[in-house]
């Protein structure tokens, strides 16, 4: 049975959430602060951190950014949970190690359906030997790190899963729908898009400072496209 630690100083928040889980069948855990959540951190593992961002003391952005420094944790789905649905919150809470994020108010449904998506991939894990390469880009997927050279860049667990789908699929237009079923697992009509434009902002921020080549390419009005083509050089289908 999958294990849920739910974070958010909002008693009735809490209450929805640990009646919503159960109902999946669900063990769920929950804390009232950032600092208790790290607290049952050190002795336990969820299999997904559902965590609010606006907290008194230890914000969700802290939090975040602290799991994804303990090492078994790296790989720990994070959906944020919050009343701060701007772009620049949402960037930085995904640019921290969040996977996902809901703003509330939510509707049980669409919670539901990305609580199911977030925990079937984790349970699924990745080929932990696998590297990709692509011009003078190597992909580790093991470690979650990227190299430019010589140089190594870490990336998030999303942000992994996302450069290997665009590796695997080079030179293929790929559309916010498709990357949303195929990175994230959701199903059709569920997720935002922006999500996709959120982790794709910040991962072009790591990889795009190659001064010879160009990676990730987007085509108008229909979705992106991997290839590593010389700077200036134009895409097919862009």
């Amino acid at each position: 049975m999958a294990h849920i630690l739910a974070v958010d100083d909002d008693a009735e928040v809490l209450g929805t959430l640990d009646r919503v889980l159960r109902r999946e069948n669900l063990t769920v855990t929950l804390a009232a602060s950032g600092s208790e959540a790290l607290a049952i951190l050190q002795t336990t593992q969820p299999d997904l951190l559902i965590l609010d961002i606006l907290m008194p003391g230890i914000d969700g952005i802290e939090v975040c950014r602290r799991v994804r420094q303990i090492p078994h944790l790296v790989a720990l789905p994070i959906l944020f949970l919050t009343a701060k649905g701007g772009t620049d919150d949402i960037v930085l809470g995904l640019d921290m190690g969040g996977d996902d994020y809901v703003v509330k108010p939510f509707e049980l449904e669409e919670l539901r359906a990305r609580v199911q998506a977030l925990l079937r991939r984790g349970q699924r894990g990745q080929n932990r030997a696998l590297r990709l390469q692509a011009g003078n880009l190597l992909l580790d997927v093991a470690n979650f790190q990227v190299f430019i050279g010589s140089e190594a860049i870490q990336l998030t667990a999303t942000e992994c899963r996302l450069l290997r789908y665009l590796m695997e699929n080079v030179q293929q237009t790929l559309t916010l729908a498709n990357l949303l079923h195929a990175v994230w697992d959701y199903p059709p009509d569920v997720g935002d898009p922006d999500l996709v434009r959120a982790h794709m902002r910040n991962l072009r921020l790591k990889i795009e400072k190659d001064p010879d080549y160009h990676y990730i390419h987007t085509v108008h009005g229909a979705g992106y496209l991997f290839a590593a083509l010389p700077v200036g050089a134009e895409p097919p289908n862009s």
